[in-house]
């Protein structure tokens, strides 16, 4: 009897100890579970719609957030200079991979922070310029990606914003000077004003405080017609962008 009862004991604590152990194997698969981190310069409801579509991107590829692959987020919410920091935590983490969305300024801290994670990013300038990538066909290093060279495009709006407002004397170019295409997206711009023979009034806004500003100037300035860069900042304020701009009317 007492042998009987000596081994429904050790069964129930080696039963205890099992129960004991799940939340721990739980805990190391979860931890064995790879992470992507995601830097992006704006913020989650500017970006909802993209976000949507890199998941179901990653459901497509086998891989569910939260199931068999962990997301970590960090968003800057328009403010570039907070990009190095997020980037630093992400590669701190040892991420398997950090996907730079929100245009150059996130791919740029992030590859300040690391020569070894990989990198994928998405951005509308010209990657081998930016010495991001050696060359289009062979990007070398750790970093790769898609560029829809939007920042490329500014002269081409130019034009097209004289064709369309053929009476608009003077046009107004709203441009955010941290951006990492600033200085090029402004030299695009004037040449563009200077061929279609137009006076263009170039104001800087880098935060939702420039913008009342910028367009009190536009409007002292009678611009008739507006150029706004290509830049992740001013497309998650476009609504905002809109309605001031429409107030000058």
């Amino acid at each position: 009897m007492a042998s009987c009862f000596l081994y429904r004991r050790r069964a129930f604590i080696t039963l205890l100890g099992g129960a004991a152990a799940w939340p721990l194997a739980a805990r190391a698969q979860q931890e064995r579970m790879p992470v992507i981190g995601f830097l992006n310069s704006a913020s989650p409801d500017a970006f909802a719609p993209y976000v949507g579509g890199f998941l179901q991107g990653l459901r497509d590829g086998g891989y569910i957030n939260e199931q068999n692959v962990k997301v970590e987020y960090r968003w800057a919410y328009g403010q570039y200079d907070r990009l190095p920091q997020l980037a630093a935590e992400l590669v701190g983490q040892q991420v398997a991979v950090i996907v730079a969305s929100g245009g150059e300024p996130s791919v740029m801290a992030a590859k300040a922070a690391t020569s070894r994670t990989p990198i994928v990013f998405g951005i509308g300038g010209d990657p081998v310029k930016l010495g991001l990538v050696a060359s289009l066909n062979r990007p070398g290093g750790n970093i790769t990606g898609v560029s829809l060279l939007t920042s490329s495009l500014e002269a081409k709006r130019g034009g097209l914003l004289g064709e369309l407002v053929p009476k608009a004397a003077v046009i107004g170019a709203l441009i955010n000077p941290n951006y990492a295409q600033a200085q090029a997206q402004e030299t695009e711009v004037q040449e563009a004003a200077r061929t279609i023979g137009r006076q263009i009034v170039l104001v800087h806004a880098s935060s939702e405080a420039d913008f009342d500003p910028a367009f009190a100037t536009f409007k002292q300035q009678k611009a008739d017609a507006l150029v706004i860069a290509a830049d992740p900042f001013f497309n998650s304020r476009r609504h905002l962008l809109v309605e001031l701009a429409a107030r000058c009317d």
